[in-house]
């Protein structure tokens, strides 16, 4: 299976989902699907978002707690699950509010997998 297809897999399959991407931790997007025209950039959103991923990823090695696998961080507006693929790469779900987060979080575990297979 694709990128593509995994990634379409995980909008398809998610009540609420608006975008699915996965992401170099430099701010540069590897891969997108998105289920209609959203009302915010999301690659300023992706961009953002690899900033606080690489801060929270370093406190975690600080803190010496094991490996960072995920962060959620939800606004009034979205929710956006961000999953660790590797130590170059991951994928975010960006959910409306009112969808279903705890589908996006198993879509984006159990597809991850499949990702990091078709990027080797």
């Amino acid at each position: 299976m694709s990128l593509r297809d995994s990634l379409k897999t995980i909008v398809q399959s998610v009540d609420g989902a608006l975008t699915a991407i996965i992401m170099a931790y430099d701010g540069i997007p590897i891969d997108e699907v998105s289920v209609e025209q959203t009302e915010f950039d999301v690659q300023l959103l992706s961009v953002e978002y690899a900033t606080v991923l690489k801060e929270i990823k370093r406190a975690v090695d600080v803190i010496k707690m094991g490996s960072l696998e995920e962060v959620s961080i939800t606004t009034t507006r979205i929710c956006v699950i961000v999953r660790v693929l590797n130590d170059d790469l991951f994928a975010a779900l960006i959910l409306s509010r009112d969808g279903n987060v705890g589908k996006g979080r198993y879509m984006l575990k159990i597809k991850s997998y499949e990702v990091l297979r078709e990027l080797a």
